[in-house]
């Protein structure tokens, strides 16, 4: 009998539709089932031995809340018998100038897989005999408190900004399954090799009982980063011609980019996108659809303008721009960019569409960037001054240095690229400006481990946005920071930090910024959710830790306008 191998995970969902994610243990016809009614069902698709299916529902009440069920071929699979937890629900929302849309994001999730059955209630910090290190997870701890209380306020989406899962950083129990596939002495080693391996990180991070059920229940936004790949995945031209020479590195790139198009990317596009996307259509067209996803995965890699990660949802009068910063890089050092032209291009179309219209088109304008924009000024400096030195602003053997560096270091934010530092922040003034001017302009990142609040100040010379303007940066959702790299950030911070890459600068010959920024909360360090409450032009954040025997407590909570 066919049987549910992952998911449901509930993906898109608007005022009458949505999506849900499953895979399954054998070709079937994949349904789902509303309380009140609406449904959907499509026949699932194949990839590398593994069956997929993404399902559309239609038929949905805007404002109302239904229970729903999976059937494969006919045969409810899902909710579990006996499960411990509330139905899996989708709500359909109903957009109206005092409904609150409530987007909680963070990125940054090592798996810590539970014992069979257990929560992370019952199992404290322990996992497989060994203390967890990291801490409790606070995706889990979200899932309990919602699971504890039905009723209460949940997200309206949740935002997950790279690394959901790490290709290159496997735990003590995906290196044993890897040892019964392969010898471990060989390249990569503990590092997953080929899609089936991809599909091992997928069951360990969203088979733990309380992140599937999250999952289930709270509509999902993805988005890749360099360990969902590699770490430093495509920091510098040299560093992509050395992997390139590297044997098992082409299967790797395509194992990834094919098991994120699987498992994340297609679950963030509309149905109506989705329809029109060739690859899709030829995926589910072909009674095994791992040539076509192949053969697409190698012309991305090849030529980052052939596909397109980077999309656009409306949340009601909230615009949400989920931005690629890994695979759209150009990485030619004397013309280095975050984005493509046609991605930069794309990304300012979708971010200024509709605002020259009476009322502009969104009150509130989040851009979600793995990455963040504004970091602490000795290290946006320090970013700043390797790229002229790896591009050669002092000869050879500096930007020799200036290459090691930069991979050692991980110095390969959006400063690291400066042409396209400032033309996002041109775009962020732009869009926070003008007679339609949305009541807020909010910068998402994560990957650096912790979590601060930093808004920029313009010049008085130039034209400044109406709008507020903030970086919110929440990572880890589960992992750690080192204490020397606590530290280091907060003396990034602080007076003489900025002095010192003041000094760096000068030495690169590199121009000031044209904005300047002042860290307004934190940092904060541990497993953290940052969750925005936006209502009409009103805006509050909230920040919440994950904590021993106590759950979510929050950190830090203010009114933003």
């Amino acid at each position: 009998m066919v049987s549910l191998r992952l998911g449901p995970l509930l993906r898109y969902v608007d005022e009458e539709a949505a999506t849900v994610w499953v895979e399954t243990s054998r070709p079937c016809v994949a349904e789902v089932r509303c309380a009140d009614g609406a449904s959907g069902s499509t026949r699932t698709f194949q990839i590398d031995g593994h069956h997929y299916a993404l399902v559309s529902v239609t038929g949905l009440t805007p404002g109302t809340r239904t229970a729903y069920e999976v059937a494969l071929d006919g045969v409810t699979v899902w909710p579990e018998p006996d499960s411990r937890f509330p139905a899996s629900t989708i709500a359909a929302p109903a957009y109206a100038a005092d409904t609150p849309v409530r987007v909680t994001f963070g990125s940054c999730r090592w798996a810590a897989p539970p014992a069979s059955g257990s929560s992370w209630r019952e199992r404290g910090r322990e996992l497989g005999g060994e203390r967890d290190p990291v801490g409790p997870d606070a995706l889990d701890t979200l899932a309990a408190r919602l699971a504890a209380d039905p009723e209460a306020d949940r997200p309206d989406v949740l935002l997950l900004l790279g690394d959901q899962v790490y290709a290159d950083e496997t735990s003590p129990a995906t290196q044993e399954w890897l040892a019964r596939r392969r010898d471990l002495a060989d390249p990569p080693g503990t590092q997953v090799a080929d899609y089936e391996e991809y599909t091992h990180l997928y069951y360990e991070s969203w088979l733990d009982p309380e992140i599937r059920w999250l999952l289930s229940t709270v509509p999902s936004c993805m988005l890749f980063d360099d360990h969902d790949v590699i770490d430093d995945w495509n920091t510098s031209a040299a560093w992509l011609r050395d992997m390139r020479a590297t044997p098992w590195w082409q299967e790797r790139i395509l194992s990834g980019l094919m098991s994120y198009w699987v498992h994340q990317h297609i679950g963030n596009l509309p149905p109506s996108e989705l329809a029109a996307d060739p690859v899709y259509a030829a995926v589910r067209e072909s009674p095994d659809g791992t040539d076509v996803l192949r053969e697409f995965a190698m012309r991305a890699d090849a030529d980052p303008t052939c596909a397109r990660w980077s999309y656009r949802r409306d949340f009601g009068r909230v615009r949400l721009v989920m931005v690629d910063t890994r695979a759209a890089r150009v990485l030619d050092e004397q013309h280095r960019a975050m984005l493509d032209p046609d991605e930069e291009r794309w990304v300012r179309e979708q971010t200024l569409d509709g605002q020259d219209a009476a009322g502009g088109a969104y009150d509130h304008l989040l851009i979600g960037s793995s990455l963040p924009w504004l970091l602490p000024h000795l290290i946006h400096d320090a970013e700043n001054w390797n790229a002229a030195m790896s591009r050669g602003e002092r000869g050879p053997r500096w930007a020799r240095r200036g290459e090691k560096l930069r991979r050692r270091a991980d110095l390969e934010h959006w400063p690291a690229f400066p042409a396209s530092f400032d033309k996002l922040t041109e775009l962020v003034a732009e869009a926070g400006g003008g007679q339609a001017a949305p009541a807020t302009v909010s910068v998402l990142g994560g990957d650096v481990h912790h979590a601060y609040i930093a808004e920029p100040t313009w010049p008085a010379a130039g034209p400044a946005p109406t709008a507020r303007v903030l970086q919110l940066t929440c990572s880890p959702v589960h992992n750690s920071i080192p204490g020397y790299m606590q530290g280091a950030f907060r003396f990034g911070w602080s007076r003489p930090g900025r002095i010192l890459g003041r000094g760096l600068a000068r030495h690169a010959r590199a121009a000031l910024p044209r904005i300047g920024w002042r860290r307004t909360g934190g940092p904060w360090f541990g497993n953290h959710l940052m969750t925005l409450t936006l209502r009409g032009r009103s805006a509050e954040l909230s920040l919440d830790r994950a904590e021993e025997d106590r759950g979510l407590v929050e950190t830090d909570r203010r009114t933003l306008t």
